[in-house]
């Protein structure tokens, strides 16, 4: 078995990130195809291009182990069922497992998208092998994957981890996609921050070049709010302020409960780089319980790769040693 390969998958709304790793967790080879917004050819799509790329190598089924998927939503590992998709053609408690073992003939594991890429981290990358880890994604909304012992944090409803859905603004705030006001993902997201920026305009006393930025292209975007915050503009400081402030005291409350040797921060907000982290683990260290404040907040390292590494380790893990 030490020649043959892991199958990696991360599905997200735009593109299907597929890769064979060894075992040692090293990518061999990986690809993208695009994602079916139907939903319903996305499970023969990914079997289709496994078997053309095994072809395109010159090797065969026998090559592979197992597929380990990562998927958006709340998922049942043991089951490989998709509880609740979104943006995504499919109907609740989709059996994306039984349904992929069926059309590959491989053996499949299935968790969420989030939970996959602190995997990767933890196995290949920021995390260095900790077996207490915490890592967060700042995308476009905010993901989280919860490790203890070594092992994904779930819970009972699969629905373990959902950082971005904490409440961090008790009075108002902006509604959340998943039917609150107020959660960690409407102000720590990059349309979240997209979203503070333009509400300060309408209140901020002054003039910003995120103004003129919105004038001339008609958007901005986070990096914009961040690019002008690292150039010292007023406006766009106290809008990063109030971000930072917001995600360094809900990762204290979760390092104060869970005490982890690691913080991880990526997703597309991470590459505002340490401007981000420096304020981020200030505010943390005002909150956090003393015994917990050594917890290492780091920014991730493996990118777009963490999703399929994830995949892999639970290959390895719950097919290949078990």
């Amino acid at each position: 078995m030490i020649d043959n390969w892991l199958v990696g998958v991360d599905l997200g709304g735009t593109t299907i990130k597929i890769a064979f790793i060894n075992i040692n967790g090293d990518i061999i080879e990986k690809w993208e195809i695009p994602t079916d917004k139907s939903g319903k050819n996305i499970v023969s799509d990914i079997s289709q291009s496994i078997y053309e790329k095994l072809k395109e190598l010159g090797e065969s089924k026998q090559k592979l182990i197992g597929i380990g998927m990562g998927a958006p939503g709340p998922v049942d590992l043991t089951e490989g069922i998709i509880s609740r998709t979104v943006n995504i053609g499919w109907e609740n408690n989709y059996p994306l497992k039984k349904n992929l073992e069926k059309e590959t003939g491989l053996q499949v594991i299935v968790d969420n998208d989030a939970n996959l890429a602190a995997l990767g981290e933890m196995w290949k990358g920021a995390g260095n092998g900790e077996r207490d880890l915490i890592c967060v994604t700042l995308g476009t909304g905010v993901g989280g994957g919860i490790i203890a012992n070594g092992e994904i944090i779930h819970g009972k409803n699969s629905a373990g981890g959902e950082i971005g859905h904490i409440t961090s603004v008790l009075h108002g705030g902006f509604p959340c996609n998943c039917g609150k006001t107020g959660c960690l993902e409407t102000v720590a997201s990059a349309t979240g921050i997209v979203r503070m920026a333009i509400a300060k305009m309408e209140e901020f006393n002054g003039r910003s070049t995120l103004n003129r930025e919105l004038e001339r292209k008609g958007s901005i975007t986070a990096k914009d709010v961040f690019d002008a915050a690292k150039n010292g503009d007023e406006m766009a400081l106290q809008v990063v302020d109030d971000m930072t402030m917001h995600l360094g005291l809900a990762l204290a409350n979760l390092a104060t409960a869970l005490n982890p040797a690691k913080i991880i921060i990526g997703g597309g907000v991470s590459k505002a780089g340490e401007f981000l982290i420096k304020r981020v683990k200030n505010v943390f260290q005002q909150f956090v319980f003393h015994e917990a404040s050594a917890a290492d907040i780091a920014l991730a390292t493996l990118g777009n790769d963490a999703g399929v590494i994830g995949g892999a380790w639970l290959v390895k893990t719950y097919i290949l040693e078990n």
